[in-house]
């Protein structure tokens, strides 16, 4: 299976990142958003957050950067899947929104090209049918491989053929990255719903007053050996990404104690929604988290 062009729809943090992990490895990219200007922002972003954290992508952050400028950028989304071989969506965590996409997906992308979603909860047997190729529709979950997290969860749907799902796998092994297969469905799939048992548990335990967050994260980086804790991890994702993505396993339960902390939600409401708008847990630019002192408390 040849995976040489590639279409990203939905600019944010992770739709940047995979658009320019693609093209760091020699893939043509299109990215598509309503607004691809938020692209070149998302850029400038990601560099602060390489430097705050310490971490580095797959490659050297000055090929990074020169692969960032190869990534063509359009508001037209049939200018944008002329060509794919492989077509991404990554925009917010709505269910309706994603087979509204992906409807508009399969009737302008080519019959052969792969619909892939990049959601971090959403199942593709949610949002196959939206397609007349089903068999060409899967899960692809990508962490953040700007930053050092360079895993990707790869599940298919109920017709997702075991070409698809091994052509997938292959091209995400191109990119210097480590594909994750689920072998059967599960919201979240692989070590997303590990790590959504842990947001789960600090949020209810920081945002309801037991314990303050950043003892957490000091315990985690001690714990772990790792350089940053829940809190931070989901300041750079966005908290209100994490909110959506909660919110979409208590619309999946209905239960109760899946339903985000409403101190969380406040947060959302306040727009403090973590490094990108300077602040969420911690503020930024200079967050304590990063302070050399921070681990003594």
């Amino acid at each position: 299976m040849n995976i040489k062009n590639i279409s990203v729809i939905g600019l944010g943090t992770l739709g940047t990142q995979i658009a320019v992990q693609a093209a760091c490895y020699g893939c043509n990219v299109r990215g598509y958003d309503q607004d691809p200007e938020i692209f070149l922002k998302k850029v400038e972003e990601l560099k602060f957050l390489m430097l705050a954290m310490g971490k580095d992508p797959t490659v050297p952050k000055e090929d990074w950067g020169k692969a960032a400028a190869t990534v063509k950028l359009t508001k037209d989304l049939a200018e944008a899947l002329a060509d794919a071989d492989l077509v991404i969506e990554a925009v917010p965590e709505v269910l309706e929104l994603k087979r509204k996409v992906f409807a508009e997906m399969d009737t302008l992308a080519p019959k052969a090209a792969l619909l892939a979603t990049n959601s971090s909860s959403i199942p593709i047997s949610r949002i196959e049918d939206a397609t007349k190729r089903p068999e060409k529709c899967l899960n692809m979950h990508f962490y953040q491989p700007a930053l050092g997290f360079t895993l990707c969860d790869i599940m298919g749907g109920t017709k997702t053929s075991p070409e698809v799902i091994e052509g997938a796998r292959q091209w995400v092994r191109s990119l210097d990255l480590t594909p994750l297969k689920v072998k059967k469905e599960i919201l979240g799939f692989c070590f997303n719903s590990v790590w959504r048992a842990v947001k789960k548990q600090v949020l209810y335990m920081a945002c309801n007053g037991f314990v303050d967050y950043q003892d957490i994260d000091r315990a985690w980086r001690v714990f772990t050996g790792m350089p940053y804790g829940p809190f931070t991890m989901m300041d750079m994702v966005g908290l209100d990404v994490v909110y959506d993505i909660e919110m979409s396993y208590y619309n999946e339960s209905k239960d109760p104690k899946d339903l985000p902390p409403q101190a969380f939600k406040d947060m959302i409401d306040r727009k403090e929604l973590g490094a990108k708008t300077g602040k969420g847990f911690y503020t930024y630019p200079n967050p304590d988290w990063a302070k050399p002192d921070f681990l003594k408390g």
